[in-house]
């Protein structure tokens, strides 16, 4: 690890460690440096459907289900995209961009050093199909204690749900519990949950 690597993983430990009973951290963004894969993804899947796609709304939505994010550029940019597209991103994703998956090492080393002292959840607005995949690339898949993606929660982020399911299933009250985000609605949703959160791109 280089030394801003170090540094960043120092901040992170001495913010969190001994602390809390579980870690709730985010994937895309969080653990997995992939939102320009995201970006792109979108934007070629945008781009079948006439869409020149700003892909600073992925930025501003992040953590959001697929779903909905595509709900919100069929508002935004007045096209009607139909029930497939979060399947044609999906799959652009999967084909073009999930195995180079890189992570955000001061992160997923804060993950795996921490594990053997806290409980670890991933909660993501991905699906189950990819955030397990991204994992697996990333290596993490025997650390994680709870995984909670998206339409597994009546509500998605910025509503709470999600950390709570993590924590309900975990058996860990939410005060217990820090969470770790790269985007708004997630931070939002920490809050909304009672949690501690640190913003990892501010560090």
């Amino acid at each position: 690890m280089n030394t801003d690597t170090l540094d960043k993983l120092a901040i992170l430990n001495k913010k969190t460690q001994g602390k809390y009973k579980a870690l709730l951290y985010d994937c895309d963004g969080t653990l997995a440096d992939n939102m320009m894969a995201h970006k792109l993804a979108y934007k070629e899947t945008a781009a079948n459907y006439g869409i020149d796609l700003d892909t600073n709304i992925i930025d501003e939505l992040a953590g959001w289900p697929t779903k909905l994010v595509a709900d919100e550029i069929s508002k935004r940019y007045h096209v009607a995209l139909p029930d497939t597209f979060s399947a044609e991103k999906t799959a652009i994703f999967f084909e073009k961009y999930i195995e180079k998956t890189q992570p955000i090492a001061y992160v997923t080393e804060h993950l795996k050093e921490n594990a053997p002292n806290a409980c670890i959840g991933v909660v993501s607005g991905g699906t189950r199909t990819t955030v397990q995949k991204t994992l697996a690339v990333l290596g993490l898949t025997d650390y994680i204690d709870v995984l909670i993606c998206a339409g597994e929660t009546p509500k998605g982020k910025p509503f709470p749900d999600p950390f709570l399911a993590a924590a309900e299933k975990l058996g860990i009250e939410p005060k217990e519990c820090i969470v770790f985000e790269d985007g708004n609605p997630g931070v939002a949703a920490a809050e909304a949950a009672g949690m501690d959160w640190i913003r990892i791109d501010q560090i």
